[in-house]
């Protein structure tokens, strides 16, 4: 996602536990997207730094157009 290529370079190894943690424990995708949007209300377990950034980056404050995923090309991007 545009999230990923934006941020998972400089997550921490804490950061990035809890993203992966994040991606594969909801059962339904929608749940992410109801709390990333403040749509519902994030349980406990998944509220942390790494939701915080995930609901900033869904407020698309810089009105980007995000109308397509990123190429993969940023998974074998050196490190910053």
């Amino acid at each position: 996602s545009l999230f990923a290529k934006e941020n998972l370079n400089s997550m921490t190894e804490r950061q990035l536990n809890l993203y992966d943690r994040l991606i594969n424990e909801p059962s339904n995708d929608w749940d992410i997207y109801y709390w990333a949007t403040e749509a519902k209300p994030t349980p406990e377990v998944f509220e942390n730094d790494v939701m915080v950034m995930l609901r900033e980056f869904t407020k698309n404050k810089n009105k980007e157009q995000r109308l397509r995923q990123p190429d993969l090309e940023y998974l074998f991007e050196p490190s910053r």
